[in-house]
């Protein structure tokens, strides 16, 4: 099969194509045929060596110590099962699936495999290929962010960085919770916000909401430039922060802040679970969550999907196709 590889750390340019074996499903595994994937922050921050201040050393440990020791990138996928193990009762050959492989990556390839009970579930018949395969990074961190700041009914959060993959959710998830939403955003991106039911829209080019009269229950950042000590005046006596994205020194801070005051400070990564998953698909079935799509790539042109994705400044999700199947179909 063809994958695209990541031999070092670098820029767009260090990504390749070449030939690989075909996995082979074990006797509970799925062997999904990859029509359509993404290319995420963390796909970015994984290929370019670049990661969190204070997190360097941790990563490249964990990660690879000259490049990534999975070499094929991509957290999530939509596609269709190709084989099954001989055990396997939940799939079939021909079942329109999304998987989400997170940190163990591997969707940047014709073929991935997953285990039968792991992160798989079928693909609700509402969306396309393209669309299912844009919802597992940014809906999985949403629902396990939002769960962890115990987010409530009828309580106000702001979202910084609204527009991004993981915004775009969190907006919506928020929304079908109950919450009152504010997203901050840029100008490019104020009506996307709007039009995917935030309450208020915060230009941050114009408007900083620190500097505002509104206070919040909870706030979530995805940019990681809303730590502890600039949004704590933006947080209500008994506030939670979310940091989706933040320093070591910024998630350390939790239990100090936990210590001196009544707010409360959530961060580390998303654990995600299958259960998140089936949340997910019945939320975009019933059409309380939008995909929301920047731009799509083919698969021989990832590098220019990374590129755009360096840039800094994508709407939701970057998608590339992968074979001749069209992706629009259902």
């Amino acid at each position: 099969m063809r994958a695209i590889i990541c031999p070092h750390y670098g820029p767009p340019d260090v990504l390749e194509i070449r030939e690989v074996p075909t996995p082979v499903p074990g006797p509970k595994d799925v062997l999904v045929r990859v029509l359509a994937t993404t290319v995420t922050s963390g796909d970015r921050r994984v290929r370019s060596g670049d990661f969190p201040r204070g997190f360097g050393w941790i990563a490249v440990l964990v990660v690879g110590l000259k490049g990534p020791r999975q070499p094929i990138l991509g957290t999530e996928l939509a596609g269709v099962v190709e084989a099954v193990g001989p055990a396997v009762t939940r799939f079939k050959v021909g079942d329109a699936v999304i998987g989400f492989a997170g940190a163990s990556m591997g969707c940047h390839a014709e073929f991935r495999c997953f285990p039968e009970d792991g992160l798989i579930v079928p693909k609700p018949a509402n969306l396309t290929f393209e669309e299912a395969a844009s919802l597992s990074f940014g809906a999985t961190t949403a629902i396990d962010f939002l769960r962890r700041a115990k987010l409530q009914a009828g309580e106000h959060l702001l979202v910084n960085g609204a527009a991004g993959g993981v915004g775009t959710s969190v907006v919506q998830i928020a929304k079908h919770l109950g919450a009152h939403v504010t997203g901050v955003c840029s100008t490019a991106n104020v009506e996307l916000v709007r039009s995917i039911g935030a309450d208020r829209v915060i230009d941050y080019t114009r408007e900083d909401f620190t500097r505002d009269a509104a206070r919040y229950d909870v706030i979530v950042d995805t940019v990681g430039n809303a730590a502890y000590e600039r949004s704590r005046v933006a947080l209500k006596e008994r506030g939670r922060l979310a940091l989706v994205l933040a320093t070591l020194a910024d998630n350390l801070g939790a239990l100090w802040v936990a210590m001196t005051s009544r707010h409360r400070v959530v961060g580390g990564p998303a654990n995600v679970r299958v259960e998140d998953l089936h949340t997910m698909v019945e939320l975009a079935a019933k059409g309380a969550l939008r995909p929301v799509i920047d731009r799509r790539f083919p698969f021989e042109r990832i590098a220019d999907a990374h590129r755009y994705v360096d840039a800094g400044h994508k709407r939701g999700s970057v998608v590339v196709t992968i074979g001749d199947r069209d992706p629009q179909s259902r």
